[in-house]
């Protein structure tokens, strides 16, 4: 199965849970959570608005100490985080139940990812939505071999309805977006479902377990 991810706007507005909820409600398979300048009350209280049938679809970008006390399973590591953190850490994670998911910016780097994570982030693969510098790396005859994978990998940057389908055919295991949901708030349930359309209508069936 071809996953579609929703990584959160970076900054709290008023509404959000509402929006997440909605969501989740419409078919969402996972939420990552990240919120760079945001402090721990403020994430307890996002999460507290959040009902908490949802809370195992979340993964944390920050304060991954909270995720117990949520019930939330998985956990996200940023690059600069992973390269001070040896495999015993993943291993002990893992063994606690989490799912483990990081970032990566360079195809080099997905090969030698540990088998702990679950998954991987892998961008800007299109020029990116949120931040008009960040331009794509992937051009038209972009493809990602199999042998190439550790662990699955996550198309991310510049994502939206009208491209989702050349990620699968690039050979990603799955797309995350964030600008298309949160450029325009009010409009955030109505483009998730028009790029949730395009994953049910035309993309292939592919066993990704995430």
């Amino acid at each position: 199965m071809f996953s579609l991810i929703v990584i959160s706007h970076p900054v709290m507005f008023p509404g959000e849970a509402a929006i997440i909820q909605q969501l989740f409600v419409e078919g969402l398979e996972y939420f990552h959570l990240r919120k760079p300048e945001a402090d721990e009350q403020a994430m307890q209280q996002l999460l507290d608005a959040i009902p908490a049938a949802f809370h195992h679809r979340i993964a944390l970008h920050g304060f991954h100490h909270l995720a117990a006390a949520y019930g939330i399973r998985r956990l996200h590591f940023t690059e600069q985080y992973r390269s001070m953190t040896n495999e015993t850490t993943w291993k002990q994670l893992k063994d606690k139940g989490y799912s483990l998911s990081t970032s990566v910016h360079d195809l080099q780097t997905i090969q030698s990812l540990s088998s702990f994570f679950s998954y991987t982030f892998f961008s800007p693969v299109f020029d990116s939505i949120s931040k008009r510098q960040y331009q794509g790396m992937a051009g038209d005859d972009f493809y990602l071999h199999d042998e190439q994978k550790s662990v699955p990998v996550i198309a991310l940057g510049g994502i939206n309805g009208e491209n989702i389908r050349k990620v699968a055919a690039m050979n990603f295991d799955g797309a995350a977006v964030l600008g298309t949901i949160w450029n325009e708030p009010a409009n955030a349930i109505e483009n998730y479902k028009l790029i949730q359309d395009q994953v049910k209508a035309s993309l292939p069936e592919k066993e990704t377990h995430l």
